[in-house]
């Protein structure tokens, strides 16, 4: 194109577009359907842009698209275009002061949510119908949470992440933001791998559903809100009969929640400084302040701090697993609403760490999380969050058009 961006197309929102940017290679449940990939895919004839102008510029034209682009057109989508992403996706604000923060549409003046931020924003803007993005620890979550979307986070390794430039393996995951449950499903059930016949995983509802679980001190410290709106939430799924528990205990896995986060955290950094540690060295000034500090951070974490980090992870992903049984954990998607797009950079890192302290539980687990959406704070949406079993994304799907309408008729 001679002009970037073109007067209608928004650069905050996207890297490049076309008419498609690619066709659809096969026929299926997603014909006619778009796509906004996230800049951390590869998309074949472009580079990899990951939210740094000095990377993109320095980037190798890929010469194939990661899997999962290929899986959604495969089954009928097409590629709209390549949309903003965070920088290395190491954040969950959105804000991006190389190109400018995505649009929130449904909360105009707000911070769209990141890193998955460019195809949140495309998707709630009507400009594609799928945003295909990456959750390491909230990227799917939170701008589904921020801008009344639904968002899946899937099992970790359940969708091949061939030809996505990673954040931290051990916790990187595929997904996919979409304004209808069915869309999001048909984008699953594209991508995911066959269940077994007769398996959960497959989206069965029968009877025996598993219990949804509550813990009430996962609730503390939420924004101005968030609190009474999940509990109304609640109410209504109890009402609609749903069953809806609530389990005692300050302890999700080895240590009290905070030092679940705080192993997650220096397992990430670690990861996340191997994986571009180099290149950041190679280029100060190249980052924002804030993803910058996260890295500077990271750089510091020590192999013996990894090791230490994994060890408790590790202890508490089984304990974790014994908590929840075949039980649901259920849990507003983020701490707050969107924050303003002027609000103090502490003011942001406050929220993220709040959230944070949430996701890190699918995040350190491994397991899929689902954000439906439905609550609002004041006139602005909050997402419900289910984390379930790990290989149960498709069941997740299924049983959440009876929690999406149960949650419709809350006071």
């Amino acid at each position: 194109m001679d002009e970037w961006p073109p007067r209608d197309v928004d650069g905050s929102v996207w890297r490049v577009v076309g008419d498609p940017l690619l066709p659809a290679s096969g026929s299926g449940a997603l014909d006619g359907r778009t796509v906004a990939v996230k800049d951390v895919f590869a998309v074949a004839g472009h580079p990899i842009g990951a939210g740094v102008p000095e990377y993109l510029a320095g980037a190798p034209v890929e010469p194939r698209s990661a899997v999962a682009v290929e899986a959604l057109r495969a089954a009928g989508a097409s590629v709209r275009g390549i949309a903003r992403t965070d920088q290395f996706a190491y954040s969950i604000a959105g804000r991006n002061p190389a190109y400018g923060t995505p649009p929130n549409p449904a909360v105009p003046g707000a911070v769209s949510g990141g890193s998955t931020s460019g195809p949140a924003a495309a998707v709630a803007l009507g400009q594609a119908d799928i945003g295909l993005g990456t959750d390491t620890a909230g990227s799917i979550r939170v701008p589904a949470s921020y801008q009344g979307l639904w968002g899946l986070r899937t099992t970790h390794g359940a969708v091949d992440r061939a030809g996505v430039l990673p954040l931290a393996p051990r916790f990187d995951t595929v997904g996919w933001l979409t304004r209808d449950r069915a869309t999001l499903e048909a984008a699953a059930r594209a991508s995911l791998p066959r269940p077994e016949p007769g398996s959960d995983a497959g989206g069965s509802t029968d009877a025996g559903a598993p219990a949804l679980l509550v813990a009430p001190w996962l609730l503390e410290g939420l924004g101005p809100g968030v609190r009474s709106a999940f509990e109304a939430g609640v109410a209504a799924l109890r009402r609609s009969g749903c069953d809806v528990r609530e389990f005692n205990g300050r302890a999700l896995g080895s240590g009290p929640l905070d030092d679940l986060f705080a192993a997650f955290r220096t397992a990430q950094a670690a990861e996340a400084w191997r994986a571009h540690g180099a290149w950041i060295a190679a280029h100060p000034g190249a980052l924002a302040v804030d993803v910058g500090a996260r890295f500077a951070w990271a750089s510091g974490v020590t192999a013996e701090e990894e090791a230490a980090a994994i060890e408790e992870l590790d202890a508490a992903r089984g304990d974790i697993d014994a908590v929840l049984g075949d039980g649901l954990l259920l849990l507003p998607s983020a701490a707050s609403v969107a924050p303003a797009l002027d609000a103090e950079g502490a003011d942001i890192e406050a929220v993220r760490a709040a959230t944070l302290r949430m996701t890190a539980v699918a995040g350190a687990t491994g397991r899929p999380a689902l954000s439906i959406p439905g609550l609002e704070v004041d006139g602005a949406p909050l997402g419900t969050c289910v984390v379930g079993a790990r290989g149960g994304d498709l069941g997740l799907i299924a049983r959440a058009g009876a929690w999406s309408e149960a949650l419709a008729q809350r006071d």
